[in-house]
């Protein structure tokens, strides 16, 4: 019987639990002095690590845990999770919505319930394939920075007493907009920082997360498919109960303005062809080589015969944004490796200069109210983020299988 936790563990994280295990036992009084009885705003909460969050913080008893997604069937799944659960805490006053934290309805509850103590936002945009046309590039702008900021301006008549917003490994020196967004994201929650407390976490990709190549992996095999994957890529990882462990972490124990980021080292980064061959060996198939998608497709027809060989296709990647390797920190930014055993905490930061992001996101609407195009909004962020080295190769994604 295939189990995806210990597969993750053995192969992939190399760790046999959980990376920040010390640090949580060594603040547990800390975590539950400041989350027990607290009300709890979780917005994007049915994704991958949304959801991990909201299992890390539950047994910290919560008196309100509100859950806020537009996917719907997402919501239905984590409410049976939780409530089939052994041993779960769940407060009584717990419920999810199907929303958009854009939207007027959104607006319309959080006023009524006056805010929360704890605001975690999920909501991202997180694939460097969510930038192939200006259609698709505005609707991550929209999402990951321009509507964060009308969310912050919402949370500064009810101040939390936390605040988080996710951010990623890809925001150091950026080469995608998807990196570049959350990037700026950071400046702008930064911005408020002298309304409430805010923190951030850049992490490393959460394994077999929703969406994510290696869960794909999962679906190819389910239905006989031929995998694919780059073979230069290399990246960080941590478990999905990391990613929400994190998180937690950076919420309630971060200083204000501080960004946290796991302690890994080069070489415990990991390609995708290596996952995609291990998961294949663990559901009891050789891999096949294949020099094109189109062969591996073909070839696909003998594992429904019944064929041990499974076709893959490992290619050097050749699309737009990819980052052939991972980073959490820049050379400019101040970190300390002190206080914690597993994460390293940026700090130092200062407020950002607030008319220079006002400038941008004028530029932004201005743009976006009118025809423009995606080499347009590139040159209005590369003004705003001068390190900001797109990479464009003219192939998305979506090209490949």
């Amino acid at each position: 019987m295939f189990n995806l936790d210990q597969f993750i563990n053995q192969y992939v994280t190399k760790r046999p639990s959980s990376m920040f295990y010390l640090d949580i036992e060594a603040n547990r009084d800390m975590l539950s002095e400041k989350i027990f009885g607290k009300s709890v705003l979780v917005i994007g909460g049915a994704g991958s690590i949304g959801s991990s969050f909201i299992k890390a913080i539950l047994p910290f008893k919560p008196s309100t845990l509100v859950v806020v997604d537009t996917n719907e069937n997402a919501l239905a799944e984590l409410t049976r999770y939780l409530r089939s659960t052994k041993g779960m805490y769940v407060p009584d006053d717990y419920i999810t919505y199907p929303m958009d934290f854009a939207s007027l309805v959104f607006k319309k509850m959080f006023r009524a319930r006056r805010g929360f103590d704890i605001v975690g936002n999920f909501s991202a945009y997180k694939h460097v394939r969510s930038e192939k046309d200006i259609y698709s590039v505005e609707a991550l702008l929209q999402n990951n920075v321009l509507n964060a900021k009308r969310l912050l301006d919402l949370l500064s008549d009810f101040p939390p007493e936390e605040y988080f917003c996710v951010s990623t490994d890809k925001a150091a020196n950026p080469v995608n907009i998807m990196g570049a967004s959350k990037r700026i994201m950071e400046d702008v929650i930064f911005s408020y920082s002298d309304k409430f407390p805010v923190k951030t976490a850049r992490f490393a990709n959460v394994a077999f997360s929703n969406g994510s190549l290696p869960a794909g992996f999962l679906e190819r095999i389910r239905k006989l498919q031929p995998l694919s994957a780059p073979s230069d890529v290399r990246r960080f990882f941590v478990s999905p109960e990391e990613s929400g462990q994190i998180c937690l972490l950076s919420c309630i124990l971060g200083e204000n303005r501080a960004i946290f980021f796991p302690k890994l080292e080069k070489a415990q980064m990991m390609t995708f062809d290596t996952i995609g061959t291990e998961l294949l060996k663990a559901h009891g198939y050789e891999v096949l080589k294949c020099d094109s998608d189109a062969e591996a497709i073909d070839k696909s027809d003998q594992l429904k015969k019944g064929s041990n060989h499974y076709p893959v296709h490992y290619a050097i990647s050749d699309t737009s944004g990819e980052k052939p390797f991972e980073e959490f920190v820049t050379d400019t930014e101040t970190v300390d490796y002190e206080r914690f055993a597993s994460l390293g905490v940026i700090i130092g930061k200062q407020i950002p200069d607030k008319a220079k992001i006002e400038n941008l996101f004028v530029n932004l609407n201005a743009a976006f109210s009118s025809e423009t195009t995606k080499e347009e909004i590139i040159k209005i962020m590369k003004e705003y983020l001068p390190n900001f080295e797109h990479i464009e190769t003219g192939k998305s994604l979506d090209s490949k299988m």
